[in-house]
């Protein structure tokens, strides 16, 4: 009696397996797992264990960081040591001031690199060949150029967005349809939800999820640079003597003034900039891409709703759990999988502008895709519209 309950207890034990590990049943073979964040393909660097996410060139962050808190400080430094010799509670207002701005500014310039903007993970579903079937898409059927002759997935097709027709692309690197307003960014190397641009200076992409934040850093700057105009100009008047003299013995005033007078050019230029594309609805790709200004733009819906739609809408949660356990092999098997079923003996990346190279030999492709879609239009206009329209929306109906 004993010895089976022993037994039972042993048979038991066998199939417990420690925490991070995977068996196989093929194999029963035990596949450590990771942190998503450490299998990530895209090219992000992360910090503090993946909860922080910025771009591959983060490390412009100290070159931006030192343009705003240098001249930021020496002002509020300047006020602090001059702040007995005129009125002092002029002086503690405007230091006050100074610091407040100084502070916003650089909170928003965090909350703008160090958080998702938006990234749509990559497809891990591998396509499914069903011969014989015939594709249901729409007609825009442009097949893969030269560089891709044996992809045989529609590069693009149709959606419908409010009542106008949006040519969605397919990401030869994600594996997915891209959402109207997505783009893939070659910097970051993700497909990203209605994509503005990559900021070199914040070293992260500016898109759905950090664009606010990033309207109020430019806006914070441009006022930062205007407040330490205006108030060193006024520290130079407000002292005895004539104006030449006064700058010649306050040297730190008139390289203030000189510093913040050019800056403001560029930040404030980008600011208004900025302003006009969220007053007509547009993003900066679609600006110098569509030129909306010379034909309708389907996303527009009056100034008081796109600024609504920017400031007072909520923001969508991010689509990554950056620190879910995945397989350690995960990565591996998904790219192995998807070269050698459905890519030739050399591949090109359309997105990144390289090769990739496969061991197998090309494979006919399926003329059914499956889970290739992740659009959400539900955030980019009227629910009415977006209800009229919901027919033309199920993609997934497209690939049945």
């Amino acid at each position: 009696m004993q010895r089976e309950i022993m037994s039972k207890k042993k048979s038991s034990q066998v199939h417990c397996l420690p925490s991070g590990e995977l068996m196989t049943a093929s194999t029963s073979k035990r596949i450590p797992e990771i942190r998503l964040y450490k299998a990530w393909k895209g090219n992000n660097r992360f910090f503090c264990g993946g909860r922080l996410i910025f771009g591959p060139d983060v490390s412009s962050l100290f070159l931006t960081s030192f343009l705003i808190g240098a001249p930021a400080l020496t002002f509020c430094i300047r006020m602090l040591v001059w702040i007995r010799r005129g009125d002092p509670c002029f002086n503690y207002t405007v230091l006050t001031s100074g610091f407040i701005l100084t502070l916003l500014d650089f909170l928003f310039l965090l909350l703008t690199s160090a958080r998702d903007p938006g990234i749509i993970p990559r497809n891990k579903t591998s396509m499914n060949l069903e011969d014989g079937s015939e594709s249901s898409l729409t007609q825009s059927m442009e097949w893969v150029n030269n560089k891709t002759p044996h992809l045989k997935v529609p590069k693009t097709k149709d959606v419908f967005v409010n009542g106008y027709t949006i040519k969605v692309k397919f990401c030869d690197t994600c594996l997915l349809y891209r959402p109207p307003r997505a783009s893939h960014c070659s910097i970051c190397n993700n497909c990203v939800q209605r994509f503005d641009h990559h900021c070199p200076w914040v070293g992260q992409c500016i898109a759905r999820r950090n664009y606010p934040f990033f309207i109020c850093f430019i806006s914070t700057s441009t006022l930062l640079c205007l407040y330490v105009f205006v108030f060193s100009w006024i520290n130079l008047i407000r002292q005895p003597g004539k104006l030449w003299r006064t700058m010649s013995h306050d040297i730190v005033s008139v390289i203030l003034i000189v510093y913040t007078f050019v800056a403001v050019w560029f930040v404030g230029g980008l600011t208004i900039f900025h302003f006009y594309l969220m007053s007509t609805n547009q993003t900066t790709y679609e600006n110098f891409r569509y030129r909306y200004d010379k034909k309708e733009n389907p996303y527009k819906r009056g100034l008081l709703k796109n600024v609504k739609e920017v400031f007072f809408a909520k923001i969508p949660p991010s689509q990554l759990d950056l620190r879910a356990m995945v397989p350690e092999e995960d990565d591996l098997t998904i790219a192995s999988e998807y070269q050698s079923e459905y890519s030739s003996s050399v591949r090109y990346d359309s997105e990144m502008g390289g090769k990739l190279t496969n061991r197998d030999s090309p494979k006919k492709l399926p003329m059914r895709a499956r889970n290739l879609d992740n659009i959400d239009l539900s955030d980019d206009y009227d629910k009415s519209l977006a209800t009229r329209d919901d027919v033309s929306l199920d993609l997934s109906s497209h690939l049945n």
